[in-house]
């Protein structure tokens, strides 16, 4: 096998063999201090991919942080191959603020590729491009849903890239969407440099939620396997997942209070209940129904709605029923509460 190279980040040349923290200058603040994106590099001693994992492109989105965190920790990447960039935290001032966005009140993932000379959100999303994705042959990012919104565990990526359906079937979660590429998006300015990145949308946001962290961490060492950068399992998990054909939100027909909703992952068919919508008075009540058979991948956590506010997110499958066994599956495995679990075997290997 060949030797790996070393590769540099910011001024840090990291040679094959290192573990090293570099912390990129992001900012300098108007109290005489100054900003540092923080870089963990892991270069391996044998050749291999460079992939990139992040979280935190908004600041409120915690549970790809504590991933990134539990996974430095695996004996697992004592063995890697090839490189491993992980950024824990890419919006350094929106996670300060506990806020999606940044000082400038732009949304990180719409500011890509950026500029040098730009404003905050564009500076620092050309820094991230620079510094991270071109040096990069892969990538996963870490979301979770938005304020008062949850998310089913799911990966988000372009499956008309042939790379993608493996890395997705490696990553594991149960539900994978393809979906189409935003202007302004780390996503969609890797493709314009033919680098996949995919998506793991799990949790909501300012939470930590245990079952995502899990499947996350799982789900990374997975795609690291896929990619050749660990050693594969003696006893490869079975992973299954379903693609959903298309997505739409189930809006509020009218104002009020959201009472009973469906919980996440729930298979509901065309026509049945996902919520009622009531006056405080409770004299006036609409039920708010499912336009087509499917599984609920996102809701909105608000027990408070106005007109045309998104509280159900569906996912169209092929086959419902399979989808639904499948998110059966992933809770029993990843799900803290529960005995049965592989995380062991997956996990500390």
């Amino acid at each position: 096998m060949a030797a790996n190279q070393a590769i540099t980040i910011g001024d840090v040349v990291i040679k094959p063999g290192q573990r090293v923290n570099v912390n990129l200058p992001i900012a300098n603040l108007y109290t005489a201090t100054s900003l540092h994106m923080p870089v963990k590099v892991l270069c391996g001693r044998r050749a291999g991919p460079v992939l990139f994992v992040s979280a935190a492109i908004h600041g409120d989105e915690l549970n790809g942080v504590e991933i990134i965190r539990r996974l430095l920790k695996r004996k697992a990447l004592k063995s890697i191959r090839g490189t491993l960039l992980a950024i824990p935290i890419v919006n350094v001032h929106g996670f300060i603020d506990q806020s999606r966005y940044l000082p400038d009140r732009r949304d990180l993932n719409r500011s890509f590729p950026g500029s040098p000379k730009g404003s905050i959100a564009a500076r620092l999303a050309n820094i991230f491009l620079k510094e991270i994705v071109l040096k990069s042959g892969v990538g996963i990012d870490l979301h979770t849903g938005a304020i008062d919104r949850a998310n089913l565990p799911q990966i988000r990526a372009n499956l008309d890239d042939p790379r993608i359906p493996d890395l997705a079937e490696a990553f594991g979660a149960p539900v994978v969407v393809n979906a189409t590429l935003r202007d302004g998006s780390l996503r969609a300015c890797a493709a314009g440099h033919d680098i996949p990145v995919m998506i793991y949308e799990a949790g909501e946001a300012l939470r930590f939620d245990e079952l995502s962290i899990r499947a996350g961490i799982r789900g990374i060492l997975g795609v690291m396997r896929q990619l050749g950068m660990l050693p594969p399992l003696k006893r490869k998990p079975a992973t299954h997942v379903v693609t959903a054909r298309a997505t739409s939100w189930v809006r509020a027909s009218t104002s009020g209070i959201v009472t009973g909703p469906v919980a996440l992952g729930t298979r509901v068919k065309e026509n049945d209940r996902l919520a009622l919508i009531s006056d405080p008075l409770g004299e006036l009540e609409e039920t708010i129904r499912a336009p087509f058979d499917g599984i609920v991948i996102g809701s909105s956590r608000l027990p408070l709605a106005h007109e045309g506010d998104a509280l159900f997110h569906l996912a169209d499958f092929r086959s419902v029923g399979r989808a639904e066994e499948l998110v059966e599956e992933f809770a029993a495995t990843h799900d803290p509460a529960l005995r049965r679990t592989v995380e062991p075997n997956l996990l500390e290997t």
